[in-house]
């Protein structure tokens, strides 16, 4: 989707001056040097030359066709149908805010119910809202949820996570209060049982995810969720939905609350953004009256005909202000109705074909990284696979790049015990030259 152009005139002076800024770095002095570009454009060149001008610029840019890119860590390159775009460039949708007046928002509320139904049935929870920001914040809601509905303050995680989503939980969980403790993985990059029954003690809750950060299943799932349960916690599953197709729902064995990332379905890599994410809970009235976001619920009017409305509305700001469940303030509408629409586009069959195919790249992905480098984990991968290089992984990456092939994500700043490591990935889009290139090049550099 285009942006548009706002020349760079003697006026922004005069709007630093207004708000009580000298100088653009001044106004952006929080952001880390050098993230900040201001293009230096003469004066008086129309909107046409602009474009031409800055189109050079971003010719720069490969996209994930002309350079593969194995990068993965939670943003992942998935077809989207043709059909999809095109559905939810519609008016009907494009131009959907929250539905504040659901009498005249029959169609966005539908569509909204739609997405609720299918994650439902995805995830085995009942009750589904009609979307977060994205997993992260879904996770850091979970978090204080449990601890609102238990009384605790503590709340257990993999030390195997996303380095942005623990940053996320460290945010929300500050204000509060709220102790996270992390359990270390054991040799097999599997959650530490036994550290875990240390940790649980106390806990609020205790967030487990389908696959790991590693990109690997967690073969003792089911336990870690009774032993949630026995001390007395609530079990809080990440999953990411595209596997939801191969393997049993998070709903199956004793989730009481499952999250996840739905843009994963009918929305591209956008840089990383925007998201929707994924919150579901069980059947208890006591969690869904503490549960953040909005649901959309479906009714008759009086004269007998289905309608949709926004229900349990007390949970958010514009109803509750600081009393509030949740600070969230907005929903992620559009990427939740671009989901709906290509999970009933896969339907059963079509999601489990995607899970197959993208488990077996992963698996081609990783016996071939197997070759030239240490694939530290056994068991079986989804999409991620971590790598050890006996060379610094830098030096790996900018070969990598010089050779039009974009590698995997730094581990060692977060997880410096696995040394000079990355995580490559691999989705239903990877295709085998692509792999094939990346062995070959790696046993070059590697």
């Amino acid at each position: 989707m285009g942006r548009h152009y706002l020349p760079n005139l003697p006026q922004k002076e005069e709007m630093l001056r207004e708000i009580g800024f000298e100088s653009i770095d001044e106004l952006f002095s929080d952001v880390p040097e050098g993230m900040v570009k201001e293009f230096d454009l003469p004066e008086g060149k129309s909107e046409y030359e602009v474009f031409t001008e800055l189109n050079e610029v971003l010719s720069g840019n490969k996209t994930v066709l002309e350079m593969p890119s194995f990068l993965g860590a939670g943003t992942y390159f998935h077809y989207v149908p043709a059909h999809v775009k095109y559905l939810i460039e519609r008016s009907e949708f494009l131009t959907a805010y929250t539905p504040y007046q659901p009498e005249v928002s029959q169609g966005m509320l539908q569509a909204l119910f739609e997405y609720q139904s299918l994650i439902a049935e995805l995830v085995g929870l009942p009750i589904v809202n009609s979307s977060m920001y994205d997993w992260g914040t879904a996770m850091a809601e979970a978090a204080l949820m449990a601890a609102r509905h238990t009384k605790r303050k503590k709340f257990v995680v993999p030390r195997a996570l996303s380095p942005e989503k623990k940053e996320v939980l460290r945010t929300y969980t500050a204000g509060p209060g709220l102790e996270t403790v992390e359990v270390p993985w054991d040799g097999r990059g599997q959650l530490d049982i036994e550290k875990l029954k240390e940790a649980v003690e106390g806990a609020a809750g205790v967030y487990i995810e389908m696959p790991n950060f590693f990109g690997l299943l967690e073969e003792n799932i089911a336990e870690i969720g009774e032993i949630a349960h026995e001390a007395g916690a609530l079990f809080v599953v990440g999953v990411d939905p595209t596997i939801l197709g191969i393997v049993e729902a998070p709903g199956e064995f004793g989730a009481d609350i499952v999250v996840g990332e739905a843009a994963y379905f009918g929305n591209p890599m956008n840089f990383g953004g925007p998201r929707a994410g994924i919150f579901a809970v069980r059947n208890d009235r006591k969690l869904i009256r503490q549960m953040p976001g909005r649901i959309i619920g479906m009714t008759k009017t009086e004269d007998g005909k289905r309608a949709f409305v926004m229900t349990l509305q007390t949970r958010e700001q514009h109803i509750r202000r600081a009393k509030a469940t949740s600070n969230i303030c907005s929903n992620e509408a559009l990427v939740a109705v671009a989901a709906a629409i290509h999970l009933a586009s896969l339907g059963p069959r079509g999601l489990r074909e995607l899970g197959e195919v993208i488990l077996k790249n992963t698996a081609y992905l990783k016996r071939g990284l197997s070759e030239v480098a240490e694939v530290p984990f056994d068991g079986v991968n989804f999409k991620d696979v971590p790598v050890k290089f006996r060379v610094p992984y830098e030096v790996v990456h900018e070969r990598l790049l010089e050779k039009g092939i974009h590698g995997g994500y730094y581990l060692g700043k977060h997880f410096p015990e696995l040394g000079e490591a990355a995580l490559f990935a691999a989705t239903e889009t990877t295709r085998k030259e692509w792999v094939d290139e990346l062995i070959e090049a790696l046993k070059e550099v590697a």
